[in-house]
């Protein structure tokens, strides 16, 4: 039951995701067919996009990096007090 669901879920997100033929042509070129109303209003618009994505792709880069090696090497850091006593 859960597999007939779940199909039918990913269907129907795919299918609200795409712009509609109206909103297709109202954007520009790099825009077509993935996002619904208007399209930009000036090129402001994509600076702070393409600044917003920056931010996200830095912030995930150092997180996940963060994550995988902290970096902490002191005896007497909280890490190594929690792991080593009970």
């Amino acid at each position: 039951m859960k597999k007939p669901v779940l199909t039918l879920l990913l269907i129907l997100i795919r299918l609200v995701s795409l712009a509609c033929p109206v909103c297709d042509q109202r954007q520009p070129k790099v825009l077509k067919g993935i996002t619904h109303g208007t399209g930009p209003e000036s090129n402001w618009d994509y600076v702070i996009i393409i600044t917003a994505i920056a931010i996200v792709i830095f912030t995930l880069f150092f997180s996940v990096k963060w994550l995988i090696n902290p970096g902490e090497a002191g005896n007497d850091h909280i890490k190594k007090f929690i792991l080593t006593n009970p």
